[in-house]
């Protein structure tokens, strides 16, 4: 865990280490925390709290970017666990958190019910008295402390980022893509945009990125992970990303299979995209770090061409 600005990123345990991020923000003695990991992260997170000198009764906020599990699954175990707090979320995604049944059968469709437990846990209700529709221009205060809402669609309709004027900073969940810091270079971070199922429109993210610029930010907050300051670089090879991979879904969007096509199309794409940022070794790279991601890019793109289709 570390910190800047009261800002404390702390490693979620999912997965694997530097993967998936969630955020505790301090300020006079109160705290907010932004996205949550799953289930089994949430000991993580109190211990965060803890070592940041917060009793968990100064907790105002739980506010999540959008409800995919990776964000918001350790949502209602950590409300139990803060007595006072809040959850804010996009009002489309408000419902999930009160009964998350639904959210868990969609995610079990793709992941199966063994992964599913493994990795996730289980999802547990929020009281519908606690959350709060946090949608476009919403501000939750945290001590005095501004954090502004912005309704940031194209990764997902449910999903907001969070503008923090002290920090000059965002919070982007999963809408300003993906950079792990396995895959720094002396060029900087590595940008990735994310099209995981199911709602992945490239005309919406594009303008949604474009929106986090308008504010000149500092630095931005990423789920995957941490933060990052070469923002205007990284916009640009968001968008060219973006381009780039609905080329390749629409170039076999007529193949027998086309998830498997368009997987190859994403890896061969990535591979050169890691070796023009200086990655040392390219395709064990992709192997290392990109794997699951192409392959929940690959899903999500065949949803966006089916929904074109129809």
């Amino acid at each position: 865990m570390d910190s800047n600005d009261g800002i404390h990123t702390i490693d979620t345990g999912f997965k694997r280490p530097g993967f998936d991020a969630a955020y505790l923000i301090v300020e006079a003695g109160r705290g907010a925390f932004i996205d949550t990991g799953t289930y089994h992260s949430v000991p993580r997170l109190l211990a965060a709290l803890a070592q940041a000198g917060i009793e968990r009764e100064a907790v105002d906020w739980v506010i999540l970017t959008h409800v995919h599990l990776d964000h918001a699954g350790g949502a209602g175990e950590l409300m139990r666990q803060l007595p006072r707090a809040r959850l804010a979320v996009h009002p489309r995604g408000a419902r999930h958190m009160i009964d998350p049944s639904q959210l868990w059968t969609g995610a079990t469709a793709v992941y199966g019910e063994a992964t599913m437990r493994a990795d996730y846990g289980q999802a547990v209700p929020v009281p519908a008295e606690r959350v709060v529709e946090a949608g476009e221009g919403a501000v939750l205060e945290l001590a005095g402390r501004a954090l502004l809402c912005l309704d940031t669609p194209g990764h997902a309709r449910h999903h907001i980022c969070i503008w923090d004027a002290r920090s000059r900073s965002f919070f982007t969940g999963d809408t300003f893509g993906l950079s792990y810091r396995a895959l720094d270079t002396r060029n900087g971070p590595f940008a990735l945009p994310t099209t995981t199922p199911v709602q992945f429109d490239p005309e919406a993210l594009h303008a949604s990125i474009d929106r986090l610029l308008d504010y000149r930010p500092l630095g931005m907050h990423l789920t995957h992970y941490g933060r990052v300051t070469d923002v205007e670089r990284m916009a640009g090879d968001l968008h060219r990303c973006i381009d780039a991979m609905v080329e390749v879904a629409q170039a076999h969007a007529s193949a027998a299979d086309s998830q498997a096509a368009i997987a190859a199309g994403l890896a061969a794409l990535y591979e050169r995209e890691l070796a023009a940022h200086g990655v040392p070794d390219p395709r064990a790279a992709l192997a290392a770090v990109l794997r699951e991601d192409i392959e929940l890019n690959a899903q999500g793109l065949v949803v966006w061409l089916s929904r074109r289709a129809g």
